[in-house]
Protein backbone atom coordinates (compact mmCIF):
# COMPACT_ATOMS: atom_id res chain seq x y z
CA UNK A 1 0.00 0.00 0.00
CA UNK A 2 2.55 2.77 0.24
CA UNK A 3 3.29 2.78 -3.22
CA UNK A 4 -0.43 3.18 -3.48
CA UNK A 5 -0.18 6.09 -0.68
CA UNK A 6 2.68 7.90 -3.09
CA UNK A 7 1.16 7.47 -5.99
CA UNK A 8 3.42 5.47 -7.52
CA UNK A 9 0.45 3.30 -8.39
CA UNK A 10 -2.88 3.09 -9.04
CA UNK A 11 -4.04 -0.97 -8.23
CA UNK A 12 -6.18 -1.90 -5.94
CA UNK A 13 -5.12 -4.95 -3.35
CA UNK A 14 -7.45 -7.71 -2.47
CA UNK A 15 -7.29 -10.11 0.29
CA UNK A 16 -9.61 -13.31 0.26
CA UNK A 17 -10.66 -13.74 3.52
CA UNK A 18 -10.85 -17.66 3.85
CA UNK A 19 -12.40 -18.28 7.19
CA UNK A 20 -12.12 -14.64 8.81
CA UNK A 21 -8.98 -14.96 8.71
CA UNK A 22 -8.11 -11.38 7.78
CA UNK A 23 -10.74 -9.58 10.25
CA UNK A 24 -8.54 -8.86 12.28
CA UNK A 25 -6.24 -7.06 9.73
CA UNK A 26 -9.24 -5.07 8.37
CA UNK A 27 -10.62 -4.41 11.67
CA UNK A 28 -7.23 -2.68 12.82
CA UNK A 29 -6.76 -0.86 9.43
CA UNK A 30 -10.69 0.63 9.89
CA UNK A 31 -9.59 1.34 13.45
CA UNK A 32 -6.50 3.26 12.03
CA UNK A 33 -9.01 5.29 10.06
CA UNK A 34 -11.58 6.34 12.81
CA UNK A 35 -8.04 7.55 14.78
CA UNK A 36 -6.68 9.61 12.05
CA UNK A 37 -3.71 7.59 11.22
CA UNK A 38 -4.66 6.10 8.08
CA UNK A 39 -7.36 8.47 5.64
CA UNK A 40 -10.17 6.48 4.30
CA UNK A 41 -9.60 7.18 0.71
CA UNK A 42 -5.95 5.11 1.82
CA UNK A 43 -7.96 2.62 3.53
CA UNK A 44 -10.13 2.28 0.28
CA UNK A 45 -6.67 0.32 -1.92
CA UNK A 46 -7.57 -2.75 0.18
CA UNK A 47 -10.79 -4.91 -0.14
CA UNK A 48 -11.67 -7.74 1.81
CA UNK A 49 -13.82 -10.14 0.86
CA UNK A 50 -14.86 -13.94 1.83
CA UNK A 51 -15.98 -15.10 -1.25
CA UNK A 52 -14.28 -15.08 -4.41
CA UNK A 53 -16.77 -13.64 -6.50
CA UNK A 54 -17.26 -10.84 -4.39
CA UNK A 55 -13.74 -9.74 -3.93
CA UNK A 56 -12.84 -10.09 -7.61
CA UNK A 57 -16.96 -7.61 -8.62
CA UNK A 58 -14.54 -5.15 -5.89
CA UNK A 59 -11.11 -5.20 -7.79
CA UNK A 60 -12.93 -4.56 -11.14
CA UNK A 61 -14.85 -1.71 -9.90
CA UNK A 62 -12.10 -0.13 -7.75
CA UNK A 63 -11.62 3.38 -8.69
CA UNK A 64 -7.93 4.50 -7.02
CA UNK A 65 -8.32 7.64 -5.09
CA UNK A 66 -6.69 10.74 -6.20
CA UNK A 67 -3.28 11.22 -5.34
CA UNK A 68 -0.20 13.73 -6.02
CA UNK A 69 2.55 11.52 -6.58
CA UNK A 70 5.30 13.23 -4.02
CA UNK A 71 7.82 13.74 -6.83
CA UNK A 72 5.27 16.35 -8.07
CA UNK A 73 4.59 18.58 -5.67
CA UNK A 74 5.83 22.06 -5.83
CA UNK A 75 9.11 21.70 -4.26
CA UNK A 76 10.09 18.42 -5.46
CA UNK A 77 10.90 15.59 -2.84
CA UNK A 78 11.06 15.64 0.37
CA UNK A 79 7.27 17.37 0.67
CA UNK A 80 4.90 15.32 2.17
CA UNK A 81 1.59 14.32 -0.18
CA UNK A 82 -1.46 16.76 0.23
CA UNK A 83 -4.04 15.42 3.31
Amino acid sequence: MPQALLGLHHKACGVLDVRGYYDHLAAFLDHAVTQGFLRPRHRSVLSVASEPAELLDRLAAYVPPTVTKWTELEGGAGQAPPP
